[in-house]
């Protein structure tokens, strides 16, 4: 559970999800790179539908706590470890709502964050079942810093998102890149599952992935959003 605060307004917001539903290869210049990345069901082509992926409630942590790499992943021997960065807008679902329309979808939203989908690489391409575990680790899902509510934000779907590395622009985007728009997504995820109020659903990082080490910092800037930094240690 992270508690952050509600953008022009007095009050705070506790983060505590049933489920974090994320998507996969949302940007076409993401899926051009993904052949790089090297991930087990990363392909060249342009989904027909969106590639959806859990993250459990245990990665999330808030603004300037860090993102741990946790110990246990030298002892498998990897050739070299890789943790990756991923910037990427939030929304943060209002109701409980299922098999919603996709006109009604922005309704069932309280309100949208930054988040950071840290990835470990060796795992989600290892693992036979797939990107749970390498997606799901002890502090693999910052947000923030603050809630903006849907009320408040004119349009989702054209927000400045990048990302830096140690002060270095690394991600560079906009969020009307995405290949499944924002009613789209909540429509489909809403098929599949029954959202919840409090679950998350990130939608997607744009290209510029890449590692992240002990001593790094990590930013995740998203217009009208702000900033959501946090440093990287080794357990």
């Amino acid at each position: 559970m992270v508690t952050l605060p509600i953008q022009n307004r007095s009050e705070n917001y506790l983060v505590s999800p049933t489920k974090i539903i994320a998507l996969g290869l949302n940007y076409r210049d993401h899926i051009a790179e993904s052949q790089s990345v090297k991930v087990r069901g990363f392909t060249g082509e342009i989904p027909l539908e969106p590639i959806l992926f859990p993250k459990t409630p245990n990665v999330l942590i808030g603004p300037e706590e860090p993102i741990v790499i946790p110990n246990f992943l030298k002892g498998y021997g990897f050739d070299s470890l890789r943790t990756d960065y991923e910037a990427e807008l939030a929304v943060i679902i209002k109701k409980r709502c299922k098999n919603i329309g996709e006109k009604e979808a922005m309704d069932a939203i309280l309100g949208f964050t930054c988040m950071n989908d840290v990835s470990q690489r060796n795992l989600q391409t290892g693992d036979r079942s797939g990107w749970f575990r390498g997606k799901s680790l002890d502090t693999f899902g910052p947000v923030g810093p603050c809630i903006v509510l849907a009320e408040e934000m004119r349009d989702p779907q054209n927000l400045c998102i990048e990302c830096r590395l140690n002060g270095v622009r690394v991600q560079n985007s906009n969020t009307r890149h995405m290949i499944f728009k924002i009613p789209e997504i909540i429509a489909f995820v809403s098929r599949n599952f029954t959202l919840m109020p409090g679950d998350i659903i990130a939608t997607g990082t744009p290209s510029g992935v890449g590692p992240i080490k002990h001593g790094d910092t990590v930013e995740v800037e998203i217009e009208r959003i702000g900033i959501l930094r946090n440093p990287v240690v080794e357990e």
